[in-house]
């Protein structure tokens, strides 16, 4: 799942159609490092997202719009002085490399015509965006790097781009027969790590199609080859060239199953099914075609069981439809880091305390047994011999012998008053350890739904109610501003569902929302479901006065508890389940804490690829 030179191509071929002659309307940083460009064209306004964060750096059309801080960056506020209502005249891409130049014109405060680029680097880790004046002097970047973090280049306002060649790679649309040739046979490598290591811009799934492509084992070592395989071999290769160059691109996703694995901007013929770049070889089935071809509405479903190919309309479509929930995932994981930690540091907390907690309750394990001790002193005490270190005695609650250890400087009796003190300690220890233990575990379950919440979460406003819980509990200390002002609002709503047979059900995202739907929005006869034991959302289906739920409603509804739970992931998940009158919330108890005696329970898997999402609840 490369985003690789070849994908960037395709990316900058859309873009130079799309983009090429028109203004820029409007410049946005919706996140510290990304960018939202909004240009207007005479067919209508396009929207350019450009994303240099580390794990998931991105470029692509897009008709999604962000919200952007109320206070602009800096970058932000620097491009739209030099920028703002500037023309774009072109968008290139040096070689495969995964760089894309944006060129724009515009006027000065003089009124003369300049031109700048914006330099866009989807390098992993690396990943910028640098704006650079007309003699390539970085203006300024999204990212600052030092000579500190990086002594092969600086980016800093007022030093020199250049493009750091750390590879000794070829080429791809430059390179000959004899060149392509003699460079793979002296790679000590197999065919396809010596393809991708040997030539910019080819990731390893497209290495390995050109392989296939060319009927030769992608494992086998590239100096195994023979005249006729590497023939075959710069044929493929010359013909994926020729593509680009042409922009003859075929933006597809493979699947196995209904499961994405690759992607590519030519055609996966590996992956079954060809996109119909050769005709000697089968079209593409219908099935797979369509717009909302990711959608399993639009795929055979006989075809969901094995390698299929899905094609898109442009590359832009693709990756913000392949990336889409990635991005949202990343970006809130990033926004929660603070919560997660707060709320792991207390789980570890009362982990140890509630561990410790156990070793001590199981050292009063043995206090019944000083208890008898002491009383059989007292009863048969009398014809023990001064000195003694132990005593047998018949315990008349047994009916057996047993030996009692004693202390040879005291007395039978004072032997039996040191057991009884004993024994008194232990019980009060005990006693105070039994709600202390109970108090610590309910912690702990709490802690742990807590965490599940977290890992629901999808946008700001979810963390927002997460961190009014756990202020509320006393893991935050509330700001003095806030003391005695009203909460915040709360705009996160529970996750809404429609199963196959048109019932309404509704997932809570957190312990609010969860007692939320149970208690104030649940009627009683509707029906209750939650992951067995496991940290978990309450699911909540509507009956709406209907006489019964069919079975295939209650497992819809079991694989949405199962999902939204710890157990997401596992092969089979219990899940009880019972109608709303007989869950019950005791009083004191914890955001989410229910109780119910009496209740129905299935295994079932976290699938939940089937069941249709119409939203967010809103009332």
């Amino acid at each position: 799942m490369a985003f690789d030179g070849v994908t960037i191509a395709n990316v900058v071929s859309e873009l130079k159609r799309e983009l090429t002659g028109g203004r820029l309307y409007k410049i946005a940083q919706p996140e510290t490092d990304e960018l939202l460009l909004t240009v207007k064209q005479p067919t209508g306004t396009k929207k350019l997202l450009l994303s240099a964060e580390a794990s998931l750096p991105l470029l692509y059309l897009t008709e999604t719009n962000k919200p952007s801080p109320m206070t602009a960056p800096n970058f932000c506020m620097l491009l739209r002085k030099h920028l703002q209502n500037g023309r774009i005249v072109d968008i290139s891409q040096p070689g495969l490399e995964r760089i894309v130049h944006i060129h724009i014109e515009h006027l000065d405060e003089m009124g003369d015509l300049r031109k700048k680029t914006l330099v866009v680097e989807i390098m992993g880790k690396h990943s910028n965006i640098i704006f650079c004046d007309e003699d390539n002097t970085i203006i300024d970047s999204i990212k600052h790097v030092s000579a500190a973090v990086s002594s092969l280049r600086e980016v800093l306002p007022g030093k020199p781009y250049f493009v750091v060649c750390t590879q000794d790679k070829l080429d791809a649309l430059t390179t000959g027969r004899e060149e392509f040739q003699k460079t793979l046979s002296a790679k000590p490598q197999s065919v396809f790590k010596a393809l991708y290591g040997s030539f910019t811009g080819i990731s390893p799934i497209l290495a390995q199609e050109l392989c296939h492509e060319a009927d030769i084992d992608a494992d086998l070592p590239a100096a195994a080859l023979t005249e006729k395989d590497y023939g075959r071999l710069y044929g493929a290769f010359s013909h994926m060239c020729a593509s680009i160059r042409e922009e003859r691109f075929s933006p597809n996703i493979a699947y196995t199953g209904s499961k994405p694995v690759e992607f590519c901007a030519l055609p996966l013929t590996m992956y079954g099914y060809s996109s119909g770049y050769d005709a000697s070889r089968a079209p593409l089935p219908e099935a797979f075609s369509g717009q909302d071809p990711i959608s399993t509405k639009s795929v055979n479903k006989e075809c969901l069981a094995k390698d299929h190919v899905v094609l898109y309309d442009s590359m832009s479509a693709l990756l913000e439809h392949y990336y889409a929930e990635r991005n949202v995932l990343t970006r809130i994981r990033q926004k929660s880091a603070d919560l997660r930690r707060i709320v792991q540091t207390a789980l570890e907390r009362n982990v140890k305390k509630y561990d410790l907690q156990l070793r001590q309750m199981k050292d009063t394990e043995k206090r019944e047994t000083c208890r008898v001790y002491g009383e059989l002193l007292n009863t048969y005490g009398y014809s023990a011999q001064p000195g003694a270190k132990s005593f047998e005695a018949l315990n008349y609650y047994t009916g057996e012998t047993v030996t009692i250890p004693l202390d040879p400087t005291l007395t039978a009796t004072e032997n039996a008053q040191k057991y009884f003190d004993k024994y008194g300690k232990m019980k009060r220890t005990y006693e105070a350890l039994s709600q202390l233990t109970m108090e610590v575990k309910e912690e702990i379950q709490h802690l742990e739904s807590v965490s599940n919440a977290l890992d629901i979460a999808l946008h700001e406003e979810d963390l927002a109610q997460i961190k009014e819980e756990l202020t509320e509990s006393g893991y935050i200390r509330r700001k003095a501003a806030d003391r005695k002002g009203k909460k915040p609002k709360i705009t996160s709503r529970p996750f809404h569902y429609m199963s196959s047979d048109g019932f309404h059900m509704y997932v809570g995202k957190n312990n609010f929302q969860n007692d939320e739907l149970t208690f104030k929005f649940a009627t009683g006869n509707d029906w209750w479901f939650h992951a067995k034991q496991i940290p978990g959302s309450h699911v909540i289906v509507k009956m709406d006065n209907a006489a019964e739920l069919p079975d295939r409603t209650f497992e819809e509804a079991a694989r949405l508890a199962a999902y939204y739970s710890k157990g997401r992931g596992q092969d089979k998940v219990e899940i009880d389940y019972i109608q709303k009158k007989h869950v019950k919330k005791p009083n004191g108890a914890k955001p989410g804490f229910v109780v119910y005696y009496t209740n129905f329970s299935m295994a079932t898997g976290s699938d939940i690829s089937g069941i249709r999402l119409i939203g967010e609840e809103t009332r």
